[in-house]
């Protein structure tokens, strides 16, 4: 390990590897400082910036944060790596690839080839030298298009997971949300069910009922109950009609383990999904959440950073070539990400290594209600993150997660993004909006959807006249 220095005002500080040197470059978080790793002052922050970008990228792959005999994650992304893709940049310094990637010669061609060979030590580096709206431009300009019923991704477009979760996963409760979420536009990256239990039971009677809705109305969208892996395989083995196959991970084995998953448990539900063949227009089965801290709390952090360790689990969402991953950014709570400007930090982070490595990256924007934040700091995330391209968010009725317990967007909130920022559904699910009376002349979700459309009538049935 080689120490490295940086002096500001006179003052010379010591990082003794590059696990030390990435922490203390990294912008101040609550996490951080929880796990004792945090810069002591700006002014060592402004020294680790200043020696990071003098850090060689090669560096970055002989040095491993977290060792490679002791993590699999380690060495997935070492012995995967794409030397070739690298090539064109591994003579630069962190320092210098933050320059290229502000340059007119990287564009989205040129991000699009690199993709394979970033590996996550390399982003969480050059995004700690980067401003917010470095972040936004870079990330903006980095192209991913993954498909299953919907085509995710495509430029001009800002997909929603309609999140209609339930207390007790009551039927008619998540009927009613998934209707009100489909009345206004929302669904086309997922919909999306967060179980109350984990059960076999209560997984195949959510699918069930979300795949009624879907056959029934043909709306083209992919459907997903989001219990553990093993759940999922359980249920898909026994006929259950899935879709996607989700599961949350983590930037090292110690904490994977924790989830109660192994990347060849990953790789077995890929197979399995892939192989019911239910996607239309593409063949992206997987779907994985991934949030900073999550490392820390689960004590698997190895000493390193949380927004490094987060940009490790996009390493392993991208070795399955899923069609969704999104960062819960504010989940777990102010012990990681103190208040709305730390999280909107890790979001424009988060979204920029994701899609920097070759990630369809969306972000649940999002806080607890025991965070400093509120709906104007998520309202502003919610906008740079449209700037900057975002493949996807998650929406709830009336941004408020009653099972989960926390505030997100609601489905308002994307017709908000969409409307001011130019932007339309995933093109399958526009034309299905479309086809039932939903979309006015402009294109745009309508108020009130004719009387007789199917959806009217969907809702005369579950809520009743």
């Amino acid at each position: 390990m080689t120490a490295r220095t940086g002096t500001v005002g006179g003052r010379t500080w010591v990082f003794p590897d590059l696990r030390t040197l990435l922490a203390r470059a990294s912008p101040a978080r609550s996490g951080d400082v929880l796990a004792g790793i945090a810069a002591g002052s700006a002014a060592e922050r402004v020294a680790a910036r200043r020696a990071l970008a003098d850090v060689p990228l090669t560096a970055l792959l002989e040095e491993p944060v977290v060792p490679y005999e002791a993590d699999d994650v380690t060495r997935l992304i070492l012995d995967t790596h794409d030397r070739a893709a690298f090539a064109p940049v591994a003579s630069l310094t962190v320092g210098g690839l933050r320059d290229w990637l502000l340059s007119d010669a990287a564009d989205e061609a040129s991000l699009a080839a690199l993709a394979p060979g970033v590996v996550p030590e390399v982003a969480a580096a050059v995004s700690k030298l980067m401003r917010n709206q470095d972040l936004v431009a870079v990330a903006r300009r980095c192209r991913v298009v993954t498909s299953f019923r919907t085509t995710i991704g495509l430029p001009g477009t800002l997909a929603s997971r309609l999140q209609p979760n339930s207390p007790t996963d009551d039927p008619r409760e998540v009927l009613a949300s998934t209707l009100d979420g489909l009345l206004l536009g929302c669904g086309d990256a997922v919909i999306g069910v967060n179980p109350a239990t984990d059960s076999p039971r209560a997984t195949t009677e959510l699918l069930l009922l979300l795949d009624e809705v879907r056959e029934r109305y043909d709306v083209p969208v992919q459907t997903c109950v989001l219990s553990h892996v093993t759940t999922t395989l359980d249920v898909l083995d026994r006929g259950a009609p899935v879709d996607l196959v989700f599961q949350s991970v983590a930037g090292t084995q110690a904490a994977n383990a924790g989830f109660g998953i192994t990347l060849d448990l990953l790789a077995e539900a890929r197979t399995a999904a892939t192989e019911l063949g239910r996607g239309t227009v593409g063949s992206n089965v997987m779907y994985f959440e991934t949030g900073q801290g999550s490392a820390l709390s689960a004590g698997a952090h190895h000493g390193v950073d949380q927004q490094t360790l987060e940009a490790r689990a996009y390493a392993v969402a991208r070795a399955y070539d899923p069609l969704l991953v999104n960062t819960v950014v504010g989940f777990i709570g102010p012990e990681y990400l103190y208040d709305g400007k730390q999280i909107t930090r890790a979001g424009l982070e988060d979204h920029f290594c994701g899609k920097l490595m070759g990630l369809p990256m969306g972000v649940d924007v999002c806080y607890t209600n025991h965070a400093e934040a509120d709906a104007d700091d998520t309202d502003t995330l919610l906008t740079l993150l449209g700037v900057a391209g975002c493949s996807f968010v998650i929406a709830v009725p009336g941004s408020d997660d009653v099972m989960l317990g926390y505030q997100s967007l609601a489905f308002h909130d994307v017709l908000y993004a969409r409307r001011v920022l130019g932007l339309r559904p995933a093109p399958e699910f526009e034309a299905w909006l479309g086809s039932v009376g939903l979309l006015d002349d402009d294109g745009r979700v309508r108020e009130l959807p004719p009387s007789d459309s199917v959806l009217s009538a969907l809702g005369r049935r579950v809520l009743g006249p």
